[in-house]
């Protein structure tokens, strides 16, 4: 049997093959790329919607833009913003709902609204108790890294590697098996430069020695901006498929993006040459 993530109800996420898809739901007014855009919980709820229909095979929702110098939010306020959103797509859908948040109480909250999978851009390390809340339901936890300041000199995989590894012993403490957790090198302006995000990309195959799988979100991230020239994030969808390509090759399992019908598009035709149709069983 392949690898999987099993969710709360049961249901088994399948890591094999083509990577899955995650789409992004950002219920935010001041997030990089798309801030502003949802303006309600209507709206995201119809977006949510639209990248299941695309292929998505997990929604990812967050109330609290990540972006640097953004507004921190309290639990209430995040949670006026999300809960509404799971509520209505786990009525409309039944694709797999993961909360973006490093609070344990807006993670608890979430995963009772109906929510799968806990996704934490701080690791678990800003909030330690966030990791016993997806023991307790059963979810799977994503692990990212993440750093409070930029070091163009550190040594950004070795880092990388010391801070997950610090993740995942937080998590396996707590009760989450290994199989469901899931690390993220926190591609972009997570403490990195845009060389360092570069090479964290060309060495993610690296990150295999945790012994976890591997979440990939590159899209519409500044570093391809460095790279393409585009200054509109929105403009950086080939780029953000190019480095999501390279990813797979390298081992992602999970490919974070906004613009889910194009990774579909391309990851089929991924699948299809780096697996002949009439090889499958």
């Amino acid at each position: 049997m392949p690898p999987a993530l099993t969710l709360p109800d049961g249901r088994r996420l399948a890591l094999d093959a083509a990577p899955l898809l995650m789409g992004i739901v950002n219920i935010t007014p001041d997030s990089f790329s798309d801030g502003g855009m949802l303006r309600n919980a209507a709206d995201a709820i119809a977006h949510g919607e639209k990248l299941a229909a695309d292929g998505a095979d997990i929604i990812d929702i967050g109330g609290e833009s990540t972006r640097p110098g953004h507004a921190p939010l309290d639990a209430a306020t995040e949670l006026g913003r999300v809960l509404p959103v799971i509520k209505g797509l786990r009525e409309r859908i039944a694709t797999p709902l993961s909360i973006d948040s490093w609070k344990a109480d807006v993670a608890q909250a979430a995963l009772a609204a109906g929510a799968s999978i806990v996704n934490d851009v701080w690791g678990a390390q800003r909030d330690p108790a966030i990791a016993g809340v997806a023991a307790r339901h059963g979810a799977p936890i994503i692990l990212m890294h993440n750093r409070e300041t930029i070091d163009p000199a550190l040594d950004i995989l070795s880092d990388v590697l010391r801070f997950l590894e610090r993740s995942i012993s937080i998590a396996l403490a707590v009760g989450v098996p290994r199989e469901q957790i899931v690390v993220d090198p926190g591609i972009g302006l997570f403490g990195k430069t845009p060389e360092q995000s570069v090479r964290l990309i060309r060495d993610l195959g690296r990150l295999r020695e945790l012994g976890c799988p591997i979440l990939l979100g590159a899209s519409r991230k500044s570093v391809i901006g460095v790279i393409t020239g585009q200054s509109v994030p929105a403009e950086r969808v080939i780029g953000s498929v190019a480095a999501h390509l390279y990813g797979a090759t390298q081992g992602a399992a999970i490919i974070r993006a906004h613009d889910i019908g194009q990774h579909a598009q391309a990851f089929k035709v991924w699948a299809a040459i780096s697996q002949p149709l009439e090889s499958r069983p």
